[in-house]
């Protein structure tokens, strides 16, 4: 019984003593170094994936990243306690989709068409930062602060196959929500171009679990700055005499808040090279 224990205590010690080890048992360091670089993902799909392994659900896992908005986060070392941040985000994308329609003025119910809706966008988001770390071992405590700015924008444009006539005012559509209430038919959106600034303070904790590889997670404070200017719609319809195009202002908004963010806490694996 005492050689067990004795084993145990051994074994024990050998653990404790090798996860005080700041370097992996081929010599590579588990802590990053001064110069080096990280980039940050979303750790929360992987920890999703592999639960659903173990939960037993019949259903297939599968990774699916809901970090909104995407942005790619990153850390140059500048020394074993202080790390300058960086965020950046670059969307720019298109959908385009067909809904079939009906061609007016023929009976026959295959005799169709495609309206079409083209969708375009953009999200850019850039910020900086600062981190500090304490500790000396795997686990750290962070703390720090940061900047973020972003700009978003959209357009929607809708093309017909029925044209709007003197004869056919209201022509058949396949595309959802047209024609509107009042008998016209959108034609273009474009969404005002919204700003938003962040200035935030954070803290949280950063463990090493391999050689500078970590998973952290963070909490923040601070405040919070949107606006979103006047964005058009564009609408055709047929005033009784003539067919016309009307393009209308839609309200732009603004918003301010101080408060905490990432309430359900923000989780991140971390690769230092």
């Amino acid at each position: 019984m005492k050689k067990s224990l004795l084993v145990i205590a051994l074994a024990s010690a050998t653990t404790f003593a090798s996860a005080q080890d700041m370097n992996s048992k081929r010599g590579t360091p588990i802590l990053p170094e001064p110069g080096d670089y990280s980039i940050g993902i979303d750790a929360v799909p992987f920890l999703e994936y592999f639960g659903n392994l173990m939960n037993g659900s019949n259903s297939a896992p599968s990774f699916d990243f809901k970090t909104s908005p995407f942005v790619i986060s990153g850390l140059y070392v500048k020394d074993a306690n202080t790390a300058y941040r960086g965020k950046l985000r670059l969307g720019f994308g298109s959908n385009t989709d067909n809904y079939a329609t009906a061609n007016d003025g023929t009976t026959d119910p295959n005799d169709q068409s495609f309206d079409e809706v083209k969708f375009g966008g953009k999200s850019i988001f850039i910020g900086g930062g600062l981190q500090k770390t304490r500790g000396k071992h795997r686990l750290h405590g962070i703390y720090g602060g940061e900047a973020l700015i972003g700009l978003q924008s959209s357009k929607t444009e809708h093309s017909f196959a029925n044209a709007i006539t003197a004869t056919n005012p209201n022509p058949s559509t396949g595309i959802p929500g047209q024609p509107n209430i009042d008998g016209s038919r959108t034609t273009e959106v474009k969404s005002g171009g919204e700003f938003s600034f962040t200035l935030r303070a954070f803290v949280g904790v950063e463990y090493f679990f391999a050689p500078k590889m970590s998973v952290s997670g963070e909490f923040g404070w601070g405040l919070g700055l949107t606006s979103q200017a006047e964005g058009e719609q564009t609408v055709e319809f047929f005033d009784g005499t003539s067919v016309k195009s009307q393009t209308t202002k839609t309200g732009k908004s603004s918003s301010f808040g101080i408060d905490t963010d990432n309430s359900g806490g923000a989780i991140n694996l971390n690769f230092y090279f």
